[in-house]
């Protein structure tokens, strides 16, 4: 079993990725193989509704010139899909909302690829608009057809340096519960 992470902060190893690191944690020690994709570096441009997509059906988007049909490909190699975002101004980075609108749209095209796959939202944030977050990523599981752990609270950790997070103790407990839910609920989907 593998899932796959993708970190959408411009901060490659900043708060969201520690935070994925913490789900990866638990992941681990249950076996399962974990790659982390950073979105840091690389300029995503939106959706541009060309609708090629739905005419070509070949789980790609037409724009060939940026990570996103990447990380589509390894969505489909994976058993489960982590999407983390730091929150910008009560969002998503613009980089990973380009990201879960071409993606969502190409799997919708191709008779919902992503159907039951497990799926599970991250978000940090220094002090609050990270619901927003959390609500826009499973939007996206949810409309395809995925399936979404839970944790003992929503997936965020407070942290607005880089590291901070380290001292949001309920957020790391956050994180490792959703590692072991997300664990036990791809050994029922497998």
């Amino acid at each position: 079993m593998k899932v796959v992470a993708f970190n959408g902060s411009p901060r490659e190893k900043g708060n969201t990725g520690i935070l994925i690191n913490y789900v990866f944690k638990k992941l681990g020690e249950e076996e399962i193989e974990c790659e982390l994709v950073s979105l840091a570096g690389n300029s995503i441009r939106g959706c541009t509704a060309c609708m090629k997509c739905r005419e070509v059906r070949n789980q790609r988007c037409s724009n060939n010139n940026d990570i996103v049909n990447y990380c589509i490909e390894k969505m489909l190699e994976a058993d489960g899909i982590i999407i983390g975002s730091p929150t910008y101004f009560a969002s998503l980075t613009a980089e990973t909302k380009a990201l879960i609108d071409r993606a969502g749209y190409v799997a919708k095209a191709n008779d919902g690829m992503l159907k039951r796959k497990a799926g599970a939202a991250v978000s940090a944030v220094r002090r609050a608009g990270s619901l927003n977050v959390f609500q826009a990523i499973n939007n996206f599981f949810l409309i395809n057809e995925m399936i979404i752990p839970g944790s003992i609270y929503w997936n965020m950790g407070i942290g607005r340096e880089i590291g901070e997070v380290e001292s949001d103790k309920e957020g790391i407990i956050i994180m490792e519960k959703l590692g072991e839910n997300m664990a036990w609920l791809l050994k029922r989907l497998q």
